[in-house]
């Protein structure tokens, strides 16, 4: 018996924002939306394939999003052009604490989930 990796994580914004959140998430970032089984398309939201991990976009009422440090963190390429493409959407980069071997930075989606992207600098197996 043993953990065998993550299938997906969740994260929330706003019951009836779908729309919003697929442009951000699937236009702004590129991430590839995915089909729901069809037993769980009637509670709202969407899934994404973020490499080979899911994303599942979930909806809820409240505003604890924006309070809370928990966050998805993608690996990128190109970060400092992430870094302009989110400023030119009005998005706040924010840089995080120095993590050898990796450049990074944080901001909040538009619904207030925290963010993180990074970019690998040095092999970590090194």
């Amino acid at each position: 018996m043993q953990i065998q990796g993550l299938h997906h994580a969740q994260i929330t914004i706003p019951k009836g924002r779908e729309q919003e959140g697929r442009q951000f998430y699937c236009e702004l970032l590129g991430l590839e939306e995915m089909e729901k089984p069809e037993a769980l398309k009637g509670r709202g939201g969407f899934w994404l394939h973020a490499g080979n991990l899911q994303v599942h976009v979930g909806t809820e009422d409240g505003d604890a999003r924006s309070a809370t440090k928990a966050h998805l963190a993608y690996e990128v390429t190109g970060l400092e052009a992430w870094k302009e493409t989110l400023r030119a959407q009005g998005l706040v980069p924010e840089e995080s604490v120095p993590v050898p071997g990796m450049e990074r930075f944080e901001f909040r989606d538009p619904f207030g989930n925290r963010v993180e992207l990074l970019e690998v600098t040095e092999d970590p197996s090194l």
